[in-house]
C-alpha cells in the first residue's frame, strides 16, 4: 500500500506539469492578450486608452517576452507561492479569490450533506420497495430532478418569489452586506440565504445519485449471498448493511474525484443565474477577459483537487471493498 501511495503521488508531479502546460496553451490560442482586450472594450466605449501605462504593465509582467519564457515565469511563481496579478480586478490573485473562496466552500458542502441525506434514505427505499407506489413516486421525482436544469430551476424559483412574495432570491448576502467585513449580521444574512441555492444546485445531484443507488444496490441484493444470508434467518437490516450496501457505494466513492474540484468551482451557470458570489463566475470572467494569471492559477488548483480526489478514492475503493487489489494480479 505504501509503495503505492508513493509511486501515485510521484506520478501526479508529471501529470501537473502536463496539465499546466495544456492550461497556458489554451488561454494563449485567443489572439492578443488582456491588455489588447482591455484597451478595445475602452476604445468601444468611446474612452482614452493609457497606452504607456498598458506597455508598463506588459513589461512588468513579462507579456513582452515569448509565451515559453512567460510559461515557466508563470510556473516558478506558483512553485514559490505567488499566482500573480489580477488585471481585472487590480488585485493579487489570492486576494481576488479569498473572499469567494470560502462562500463557495460553504455553499458547495452544504450542498453536499443535503444531497446524501436525503439521496441515502431514498435510494435504500427504492431499492428494498421495487415497484411499490413509494418507488414509482420517488423515481418519477428523481427523473423530473435531473431532466430540469439547475439553472432553469433556478429562473422559475426567481420568477415566483418575485411575483408571489416580492422579493428576490439572488446573492448569498443582503446587498448591503457586499464588500463588507465579516460581521454576525453578515453571517446571519448569509444563512438566511444559503438554503435557496443549496435546494437548486442539489437537485440534479439528489436525484442522480438516487438513481444510481437504486440501480447498484438492486444488483446486489440479486446476488446468491444475500439469498444465502436470508436463508440463515439473518434480520433484514443486518442482511442489508452488512454487504450490500457496503458493495453499491462504489460509485459514491469513485465520485470523491470530482467532488473536491467541485467543491471549489461551484455550479457555474447557477452561479450567474442567482448573481451568487462564488468562484464560478469569477472563473468564467477571467476566462473571457483573458486575465490569464486569475483563470490559469485557479485552474491548476482544480487540477490539483482533482488528482488528490482521484488518489483518496483510490485508496478507499481498496478498503471498502476486498475485491479490489491495488498491486493487481490474481487472488487466492
Amino acid at each position: 500500500m505504501l509503495r503505492y501511495i508513493i509511486w501515485r503521488i510521484a506520478m501526479m508531479v508529471p501529470t501537473l506539469l502536463i496539465i499546466s502546460a495544456l492550461v497556458f496553451t489554451i488561454i494563449e490560442l485567443p489572439p492578443g492578450d488582456y491588455f489588447e482586450s482591455y484597451a478595445a472594450e475602452l476604445k468601444a466605449q468611446g474612452e482614452d486608452v493609457d497606452t504607456a501605462y498598458l506597455d508598463t504593465l506588459r513589461k512588468e509582467y513579462n507579456f513582452d517576452k515569448p509565451p515559453v519564457i512567460r510559461y515557466f515565469y508563470w510556473l516558478g511563481g506558483m512553485l514559490q507561492g505567488d499566482f500573480g496579478y489580477s488585471f481585472e480586478y487590480q488585485l493579487p490573485v489570492t486576494e481576488v479569490v479569498g473572499d469567494r473562496m470560502w462562500l463557495t466552500v460553504l455553499v458547495s458542502f452544504v450542498t453536499i450533506v443535503f444531497t446524501w441525506l436525503l439521496a441515502f434514505p431514498i435510494g435504500i427505499y427504492s431499492a428494498t420497495h421495487q415497484y411499490s407506489w413509494g418507488d414509482y413516486g420517488l423515481t418519477f421525482l428523481g427523473l423530473l430532478g435531473i431532466a430540469i436544469p439547475n439553472f432553469m430551476l433556478a429562473l422559475i424559483l426567481m420568477y415566483f418569489a418575485n411575483i408571489w412574495f416580492g422579493v428576490s432570491i439572488g446573492h448569498l448576502m443582503d446587498l448591503k452586506y457586499l464588500g463588507q467585513p465579516m460581521s454576525w449580521d453578515k453571517a446571519k444574512s448569509i444563512l438566511d440565504h444559503l438554503w435557496i441555492p443549496v435546494i437548486i444546485v442539489g437537485t440534479a445531484g439528489t436525484a442522480g445519485m438516487i438513481r444510481r443507488l437504486r440501480a447498484n444496490l438492486l444488483d446486489e441484493l440479486q446476488k446468491q449471498y444475500v439469498v444465502t444470508a436470508r436463508a440463515k434467518g439473518l434480520s433484514p437490516f443486518r442482511t442489508l448493511v452488512k454487504y450490500p450496501l457496503r458493495m453499491s457505494l462504489n460509485f459514491f466513492i469513485s465520485d470523491i474525484g470530482s467532488i473536491l474540484p467541485a467543491i471549489i468551482s461551484g455550479a457555474e451557470i447557477t452561479a450567474i443565474v442567482l448573481s451568487l458570489e462564488t468562484t464560478g463566475p469569477m472563473l468564467i470572467k477571467a476566462l473571457q477577459s483573458q486575465d490569464m494569471y486569475l483563470a490559469g492559477s485557479f485552474l491548476m488548483f482544480l487540477a490539483f483537487l482533482t488528482v488528490i480526489g482521484v488518489l483518496i478514492s483510490d485508496l478507499a475503493l481498496a478498503l471498502l471493498d476486498p475485491r479490489i487489489r491495488l498491486q493487481g494480479g490474481s487472488t487466492k
